[in-house]
C-alpha cells in the first residue's frame, strides 16, 4: 500500500492534490503504526511516562515486527514531502524537510540492519537494500550532493531491475515503475556532474511524459529552461520563407529552441493521451512567445502600421516573426484537431453497440472539428507579410480543398443516417470535385501536402459509398408501400375517419388509442322555431251581455231563497 500511496503522489499534477494525498498518507502511517502497536502490545510506556522501546532481532518471529520500523520511515518521508511543497512559500521549512528526511533515512538503516537476520528471506532483505539507498539518495539529492546521489539511486536501480527479472510479471510492474520513478533523478545528478548529454534525456523524459514528472518536475523545468536560455544566447535570427528576422526576445528563442524537441516528442508519443499533453503544452509555450512579441509592438506606432523603412507592402521584422509565430500556432492547432479527427474515425469504424454510459461519436463531431480547422486556415491566408506569397496561398488554398473534401463527406454520412438519400448523394459528388481538384493542382506542392488526409484513399471510399448509397434508396424505394399505411396513421386521423384503409396500428391496444375525435367538434343546426299571434289584435269577439247576470235587488226573502236553492 505503500507503493500505491507513493505512486498516486508522484503521478499526481495539482500541488493541492498532492498536498492532500501527502498529508493522508501521513495520517495513514499514524494510524497504521498505533494499530499495530496495540495489536503486538508494545507500547511505549503509559500515559504519564514514556519508556522506549526498540525491536531486535528476538523479537522477529512476528513478521509485524518489521511493519513498526517501516511505519516509522514512512511517516518521517511523507511528513519531509509535504514540507517540500510548503518550502516553495516558506522557505524556513527546508530545514525541517532535511531533518525528517535524515530521520527516514535512519529507519531504514534500522530496518535493513534488522532484515540481515535469517529470519528473514532474501526477497525481503534486497527490498530493505533498496529502500534504504532510495531515502538515502532523496536525502544526497537535496542536499545537492550529486555523487553520492547518484550512487545511492544507482544501487537502488540495479536491486529493482534484479528483483524485476527474478519474479512474475504481475510482480515486475512494481518494480518496473519503481526504476522509472529513479532514471529521472539519476539522469538529473548526472547533469549537474557535467554529464551534458543527460539534458536531453531528461527533456526526452519531461516531454514523454506530458510535461509533469512527480516531485523533479518544477527543478527538471527550471534546468531546461536555464539550459534552453543558455543555447538562446547564440541564437540571434531565424529563416522563413526566405526572409531572414532577427530574433531579440529571450522568450521567443526559448521557443524556437524547444520546437524541434516537442514536434520529435509529438511523433514519438505513443498514446494519443500523451500527444493530446504535448499538443496543449507546445500552443501554450507559442501563446507565451505570441504575448512577448504584441508587448513589443505596442509602443511603435510604426510597427503597428506594418510598414518600414517607407517601403509600402513589407511589414517590419518584428510584425513579420509575429506572423511566425501566429504561423506555428496555428499549424499545431491543425494538426492537433487533425489528429482527434483520426480518433474519432477510427471510433466510428469500430463502433460498439450502443452502451448508456458512455456517448459513442458521430459524424457530426467530425465535421466541427473540421469547422474549426478551416477557420485557422483562414486565418492563415489573413497573416500580415504574406499577402504578396503566390506559392503560400496555393498552398494554403490546396489545403482548404483538403478538408473542405472531408467535410462534405462527414455531413454526406450524416444524411445517409437520417436517409436522405438525394442530399448523400449531392454531398458525394462535390467530395469528387474538391478531391479532383486538388489532384490536378497540386503538381508541386505534394511534398507540402503529404502530412495531410490521403485524397486519393478518399475518393476511394466516396465511390464505394455511393454505390451502396443508390442500393440503399433504391432497397427504401421498393419499400414504400409498406410505410404508406404508417404515413397515413401519421396524419392523427381517428379511427372512425379511416374504416375504409387497413393499417396495422399499435397505438389502437394501448390507453392512448386514437378512436374518435373528443371532444367532438360543433356542427350547424337548425333553429327551434318561434311563433308570433298577429291575428289576435284584428279579431272582433260577439257580444256577450245577454250572457252576463243581471243584478236584482235583493232582501231577506231573496238571501233565504238563495240558501235553499230556489233562486231564479
Amino acid at each position: 500500500k505503500s507503493h500505491l500511496f507513493k505512486y498516486l503522489i508522484q503521478s499526481t499534477t495539482s500541488l493541492a492534490e498532492r498536498v492532500l494525498l501527502i498529508f493522508s498518507y501521513r495520517g495513514y502511517c499514524s494510524r497504521r503504526q498505533r494499530r499495530l502497536r496495540k495489536t503486538l502490545n508494545f507500547k511505549m510506556g503509559n500515559r504519564h511516562k514514556f519508556t522506549g522501546k526498540k525491536v531486535t532481532e528476538d523479537l522477529l518471529t512476528d513478521n509485524r515486527y518489521l511493519l513498526l520500523v517501516l511505519m516509522d520511515a514512512e511517516r518521517a518521508w511523507s511528513y519531509a514531502m509535504q514540507l517540500k511543497q510548503e518550502a516553495n512559500t516558506e522557505p524556513r521549512k527546508r530545514f525541517h524537510l532535511l531533518s525528517r528526511l535524515r530521520k527516514a533515512v535512519k529507519h531504514a538503516e534500522e530496518l535493513e540492519r534488522l532484515c540481515e537476520s535469517n529470519r528473514v528471506d532474501a526477497k525481503t532483505k534486497l527490498e530493505a537494500q533498496a529502500y534504504t539507498a532510495y531515502l538515502s539518495g532523496m536525502l544526497r539529492f537535496e542536499h545537492q550532493e550529486w555523487k553520492a546521489a547518484i550512487e545511492a539511486f544507482n544501487k537502488c536501480k540495479t536491486i529493482y531491475e534484479k528483483l524485476a527479472s527474478a519474479f512474475t510479471e504481475e510482480q515486475a510492474v512494481l518494480y518496473n515503475q519503481r526504476v522509472e520513478e529513479i532514471s529521472p533523478n539519476i539522469r538529473y545528478c548526472a547533469y549537474n556532474i557535467g554529464d551534458q548529454s543527460a539534458i536531453n534525456e531528461l527533456m526526452q523524459m519531461r516531454l514523454r511524459s506530458g510535461g509533469t514528472e512527480g516531485l523533479l518536475a518544477e527543478k527538471l523545468e527550471a534546468l531546461i529552461t536555464q539550459t534552453r536560455a543558455k543555447q538562446a544566447a547564440t541564437m540571434s535570427e531565424v529563416e522563413w520563407r526566405g526572409r531572414t528576422v532577427p530574433v531579440k526576445i529571450d522568450k521567443v528563442r526559448i521557443f524556437l529552441l524547444g520546437l524541434a524537441d516537442n514536434e520529435a516528442a509529438i511523433a514519438q508519443a505513443e498514446s494519443e493521451g500523451t500527444k493530446e499533453r504535448l499538443f496543449e503544452s507546445m500552443l501554450s509555450e507559442c501563446r507565451d512567445a505570441i504575448q512577448a512579441v504584441r508587448e513589443e509592438l505596442k509602443p511603435d506606432q510604426k510597427q503597428r502600421d506594418y510598414t518600414l523603412d517607407g517601403e509600402s507592402g513589407k511589414v517590419s521584422n518584428l510584425q513579420y516573426l509575429h506572423s511566425y509565430l501566429t504561423y506555428i500556432k496555428l499549424s499545431t492547432a491543425i494538426r492537433r484537431n487533425e489528429n482527434m479527427a483520426k480518433g474519432l474515425q477510427k471510433a466510428l469504424l469500430q463502433q460498439q453497440p450502443e452502451d448508456d454510459s458512455k456517448r459513442s461519436p458521430r459524424p457530426q463531431d467530425l465535421i466541427r472539428l473540421y469547422d474549426i480547422i478551416l477557420q485557422n486556415l483562414v486565418e492563415l491566408l489573413q497573416l500580415p507579410g504574406l499577402e504578396e506569397d503566390r506559392a503560400f496561398q496555393k498552398e494554403i488554398g490546396l489545403k482548404t480543398l483538403v478538408f473542405k473534401a472531408y467535410r462534405c463527406f462527414f455531413i454526406a454520412q450524416s444524411y445517409v443516417l437520417v436517409k436522405k438519400w438525394s442530399e448523400a448523394l449531392v454531398l458525394y459528388d462535390r467530395v469528387l470535385k474538391y478531391a479532383n481538384e486538388v489532384n490536378s493542382d497540386a503538381g508541386t506542392f505534394r511534398n507540402s501536402l503529404k502530412d495531410l488526409p490521403d485524397v486519393q484513399e478518399l475518393i476511394t471510399q466516396v465511390r464505394s459509398e455511393k454505390c451502396s448509397l443508390q442500393a440503399a434508396a433504391i432497397l427504401d424505394a421498393n419499400d414504400s408501400h409498406q410505410t404508406e399505411t404508417s404515413s397515413q396513421v401519421r396524419d392523427n386521423k381517428p379511427l372512425v375517419e379511416r374504416f375504409e384503409t387497413f393499417c396495422l396500428d399499435p397505438s389502437l391496444v394501448t390507453k392512448q388509442a386514437n378512436l374518435v375525435h373528443f371532444p367532438p367538434g360543433f356542427q350547424p343546426i337548425p333553429c327551434k322555431p318561434l311563433f308570433f299571434d298577429l291575428a289576435l289584435n284584428h279579431v272582433a269577439f260577439p257580444p256577450l251581455e245577454d250572457k252576463l247576470e243581471q243584478k236584482t235587488k235583493s232582501g231577506l226573502t231573496g238571501y233565504i231563497k238563495g240558501i235553499f236553492g230556489f233562486r231564479s
